[in-house]
């Protein structure tokens, strides 16, 4: 978790404007996380505050980007309205319990012309998600069980969640619902996880 850690906030320093990043458990410890802005009110990211041990704590405020703790789920994001430049989401909506409601407070924090970044695992069609839920019950958990050596191993729960998972036309109908513009969704390589984009309105 700790390289993790750096490696995001190398992104981040990459980054204009304010971001907010939305991480799942399995970076820091649990919780679906948000976060508010960093120094200088230029970026931010998030992670549970009362579930990070305080070593990661303080790795999390560590450099430039001052990356502030707040702990919260998707659906009740406790930040103003109109705040952030750009929202991402990496492997943390697979996990939202109402999808819809969560991308609608992603929709609040967003200003007007923000940008939605959502990346967690693919499934194009239903075609494509009867191969995956093959996959991720199959070889991903033969390969997890040899490097985790771990009967209970945390990849379980992947091959689960990605059985409910819906198609990238059902999650983009959702975000038009919701006010995006500009939904698109592909695939990335090797084909098993997805990048959505969309934007708020001006």
């Amino acid at each position: 978790p700790r390289g993790r850690l750096r490696a995001l906030r190398g992104r981040l320093r990459a980054l204009r404007g304010r971001v907010l990043a939305c991480l799942n458990a399995g970076l820091l410890d649990r919780a679906m996380v948000c976060g508010t802005p960093g120094a200088g009110g230029s970026r931010g990211c998030c992670a549970p505050s009362s579930s990070v041990e305080p070593e990661r704590a303080e790795l999390v405020r560590h450099g430039r980007v001052l990356l502030q703790a707040v702990e919260a789920i998707a659906e009740e994001i406790p930040l103003p309205d109109d705040t952030f430049d750009r929202v991402f989401c990496l492997f943390s909506f697979r996990d939202f319990k109402d999808k819809k409601q969560g991308l609608s407070e992603i929709f609040r924090v967003l200003k007007p012309g923000g940008q939605l970044v959502i990346c967690d695992a693919g499934k194009a069609n239903w075609l494509h998600g009867l191969f995956g839920r093959l996959y991720m019950g199959t070889f991903v958990q033969w390969v997890a069980r040899i490097v985790t050596k771990d009967p209970n191993h945390p990849w379980k729960w992947l091959a689960r969640t990605y059985t409910h998972y819906g198609t990238h036309s059902y999650y983009k109908g959702i975000m038009k619902e919701v006010g995006y513009e500009q939904v698109k969704a592909r695939l990335l390589f090797p084909g098993m996880s997805s990048r959505f984009k969309a934007k708020k309105p001006e």
